[in-house]
């Protein structure tokens, strides 16, 4: 062989290999992107405060799912969360709160949809320049920045349709839960026409919880009382639910009598468990106010900008509006939600 083509055929052997090596990524080389090792600049953000406002802010059902969930974003995002409201179910006080924060210009404000009432006091707050986002119902007459929650006519369907299958399309079947209400009264126009799609079910209408365990339980007593072929109850707010099943073993009738209700508290999952209620429709709370308090800091910070200046074109960079879904629980995957035993 020359030997000229052998030189140059070991000369480009060589430079193969060393163009493989150089580029084999557990070598540190080419694969790697430079700025990969550079420090990171520490973001100070403890100025930051985000600011819940509700009402009932003992509640158990608002501090297990609603504040721990905030509270949980603020800890990971190393931001300050603060939760404001009455002790009471009290609209007129949870609108002083709204009122009395927006000069103090938290960061962002996330609030309780309890009532139309406070859509004054939110635009107040959003003419004050402050980010705001309104979680749970919607407050529709607002000019609020964005609404996480839930569709409370899919609540009532779905219940319906729970009802319908568990009466075998026949019955008498009364809803209770608070009246007047927006989001709930969404809910009894969804399990009404449900219901109405089946001749021998028998609607005997909404009756008043009064956002009471025990006025619940007086309601459903009456119901049972003055109608003792009475073969389903739909509950609509979270007190309710535990007192149609007080009224339903007091009255002998579990299992008879077949209750459908919203959430699902530990006392509702018990109530599961024994047979007394059979489906809980469930909301997502713990999204409205983690992924509530995301979309604040989101316009905050300038997450995802869509212009060059959002503020001039007149646009949020955050959703309009998002619908957090449902989850429906049984005595078939009761264990999935409730495994202690």
């Amino acid at each position: 062989m020359n030997i000229k083509i052998l030189f140059y055929r070991l000369l480009i052997c060589t430079m193969l290999c060393t163009l493989m090596i150089s580029c084999d990524p557990s070598k540190g080389a080419y694969y790697k992107d430079a700025m990969q090792d550079q420090p990171k600049p520490a973001v100070d953000r403890s100025d930051d405060e985000y600011v819940m406002v509700t009402t009932f802010v003992n509640f158990p059902m608002y501090v297990n799912h609603d504040q721990e969930a905030f509270h949980r974003w603020g800890r990971k995002m190393g931001v300050r969360t603060t939760v404001l409201g009455p002790s009471e179910w009290d609209v007129v006080q949870q609108i002083a709160f709204i009122e009395q924060v927006i000069p103090s210009r938290p960061t962002g404000l996330l609030i309780n949809g309890t009532d139309p009432a406070i859509a004054g006091a939110i635009n107040k707050a959003v003419d004050a320049g402050i980010p705001t986002v309104v979680y749970d119902s919607d407050i529709v007459d607002s000019r609020r920045h964005a609404f996480l929650g839930t569709d409370w006519y899919e609540i009532g369907r779905l219940q319906g349709e729970a009802m319908a299958d568990l009466i075998r399309g026949k019955g008498k079947v009364a809803f209770v839960g608070l009246i007047g209400q927006t989001n709930m009264e969404n809910g009894y126009r969804g399990v009404q026409d449900v219901l109405n799609k089946y001749p021998d079910i028998e609607v005997l209408g909404k009756h008043d919880s009064k956002g009471s365990t025990e006025e619940a339980a007086k309601v459903a007593s009456d119901l049972i009382s003055a109608h003792p072929d009475l073969a389903g109850l739909c509950g609509f707010d979270a007190t309710t639910g535990p007192g149609l099943g007080l009224a339903v073993k007091e009255a002998g009738k579990v299992g008879q009598v077949k209750i459908t209700t919203v959430d699902w508290e530990p006392e509702h999952l018990r109530l599961v468990r024994e047979g007394v209620i059979q489906v809980l429709i469930g909301q997502k709370r713990e999204l409205f106010t983690w992924y509530g308090a995301q979309f604040l800091f989101d316009m905050v910070h300038d997450t995802n900008m869509l212009s060059s200046d959002d503020d001039a074109a007149g646009i949020t960079n955050i959703p309009h509006s998002v619908n957090t879904g449902l989850l429906k629980i049984t005595a078939d995957n009761i264990d999935q939600f409730d495994p202690q035993l």
